[in-house]
């Protein structure tokens, strides 16, 4: 073995991270060249230096400066482009395996397993296009809008129109969950605020237990800006107002901030089940004082007198 690829291996030797074999041609170099040997000797004696000395902690200052050099240098550090970012050393990776017949095998397995694995997925992919519908409405058919929602009672099913690239239509059980997907899409996207109506609508007669049912009120009560879709949002997550700490919070916000006096009154009403609530009782006395709405004020009020004092 030449000294040159030992002194470049040296640094894993004396930390004991080379391979056996490579660690036993390493040693019996050392053993016949003085060179390389008080070389690796030299770095033995760093080493044990650096292991039993002990560290002094940088100073405040000192920390402050470097970490300004290092905002400085990140900032004007030119980033790595195109195909220089995936170059790789290949002397080095052939001079590795050289030492290293072990990891030289172990490679050669993982790229034949990766094969078949690779031709295995190749041909599920390919029976599964032929055997799976790939016309999920909400996920693939990039929908533009959603320009009808219309429910039929009598048979809980619902027919929803929406817009992509041509005019698409889908029709199902308030079960189904390509509907439960338009529907929420709708709740949130759409631009026509009787759609979102009719959306909430729909979504509010399947129970909210599901996440992203009750995701989807929260959001249409907090942000929709037609207070009709807030107040059937409010509607739909009242029975969730004592279980569901997020619903409280949103209908406490709904009180203190919604611009639409229906809103915030159907809000005091939601609250109910929970008025003895610590946060509840300490916005009902803040707005009994300051609102400058006079019905919520005096609603405030009346809740407050209904509630036991506190000793």
């Amino acid at each position: 073995m030449k000294c040159e690829s030992v002194q470049n291996n040296l640094n894993l030797y004396v930390y004991d991270e080379l391979p056996d074999d490579a660690r036993h041609e390493v040693e019996n170099h050392l053993a016949g060249c003085a060179t390389c040997a008080e070389e690796a000797k030299s770095m033995r004696m760093f080493l044990s230096a650096l292991t039993t000395a002990k560290p002094e902690d940088p100073s405040a200052n000192l920390l402050a400066a470097s970490r300004m050099k290092l905002q400085e240098a990140l900032e004007s550090a030119e980033q790595q482009r195109g195909w220089q970012r995936f170059t790789v050393d290949i002397a080095g990776w052939m001079n590795q395996l050289r030492f290293s017949p072990a990891l030289a095998v172990m490679l050669i397995m993982i790229g034949f397993g990766g094969g078949i694995l690779a031709t295995f997925k190749t041909t599920a992919t390919t029976d599964t296009a032929k055997t799976t519908p790939s016309d999920s409405a909400a996920q693939s058919a990039q929908i533009a809008s959603i320009s009808g929602i219309t429910q039929d009672p009598s048979n809980n099913s619902v027919q929803i129109k929406y817009n992509k690239l041509v005019p698409g239509e889908a029709q199902g059980s308030l079960n189904d969950p390509q509907i439960q997907q338009l529907l929420l899409y709708a709740a949130r996207s759409n631009y026509n605020s009787g759609v979102r109506l009719d959306s909430i609508d729909a979504l509010t007669q399947k129970p909210a237990e599901d996440a992203q049912v009750r995701e989807a009120l929260i959001y249409a009560l907090r942000y929709d800006k037609n207070p009709g879709v807030r107040l059937k949002a409010l509607a739909g997550l009242k029975p969730y107002v004592k279980s569901d700490v997020r619903v409280r919070d949103v209908m406490l916000e709904a009180l203190l901030r919604d611009a639409n006096e229906g809103v915030r009154a159907e809000a005091i009403r939601a609250l109910h089940p929970v008025k003895a609530d610590s946060s509840v009782r300490a916005t009902l006395a803040t707005l009994a004082e300051k609102d400058s709405n006079t019905y919520i004020r005096n609603e405030s009020r009346r809740v407050l007198a209904s509630l036991p004092e506190i000793e």
